[in-house]
């Protein structure tokens, strides 16, 4: 076992994948940061090779999804990914649509969205959390065949939860900013603080 494998989890420093690793990441998982009654659980497309080479969400440099949490309120601090348990204190969590890690989303094919969505909804289920945010419009479009849905709150609730679809944080997104992110972050934020004080 590396130094690497036996350092993750608490207090595991920062570390950059080599080739090798990316390549061997291909197929690989990465376990959800996930519990019981969260203000808001984000969701993946699937894990990139980088990602699950360092087995820590939106892991890539680059990626938006930690500066959009604190811009948007959800973290008193920019969290690194290394550091993704932390957002349980915060009450949000993370998981995928489809687990296994891909170079690129377009490799997966529908069936593996739709039972990515059907193990999702048992996560929802079990878990309870007060809305459902999904990273990436085409990916809950093509999830839900809701061809026409938009960036934003959606009109009906999902196993229970408000539903929300946010922007791919990707750093290849470059339809929004990092100004447009902080402020999609900031109205779920507010939206669930309506909702805990209603």
């Amino acid at each position: 076992m590396s130094n690497r494998s036996q350092s993750r989890g608490a207090g595991e420093r920062p570390w950059k994948p080599t080739k090798a690793d990316l390549a061997a990441a291909v197929g690989k998982t990465v376990p959800d940061v996930i519990a019981p009654g969260l203000d808001v659980l984000f969701v993946g497309i699937n894990p990139g090779l980088y990602t699950a080479a360092i087995g820590h969400h939106f892991g890539r440099p680059g990626n938006r999804f930690w500066p959009a949490l604190h811009d948007g309120g959800f973290t008193p601090r920019r969290l690194t990914p290394f550091e993704e348990r932390e957002l349980l204190e915060h009450g949000c969590g993370v998981t995928n649509i489809v687990m296994r890690a891909t170079a690129r989303a377009d490799e997966l094919d529908h069936q593996e969205f739709v039972a990515g969505i059907e193990t999702l909804a048992g996560k929802v289920r079990r878990h309870k959390p007060k809305c459902v945010a999904f990273l990436g419009l085409t990916a809950y479009r093509a999830g839900f065949g809701h061809g026409t849905a938009q960036i934003g709150r959606q009109d009906e609730a999902w196993e229970g939860a408000q539903v929300w679809v946010l922007p791919n944080p990707s750093g290849l997104n470059a339809h929004f900013q990092r100004k447009d992110f902080a402020r999609l972050f900031r109205a779920l934020r507010e939206a669930v603080r309506r909702a805990e004080s209603g």
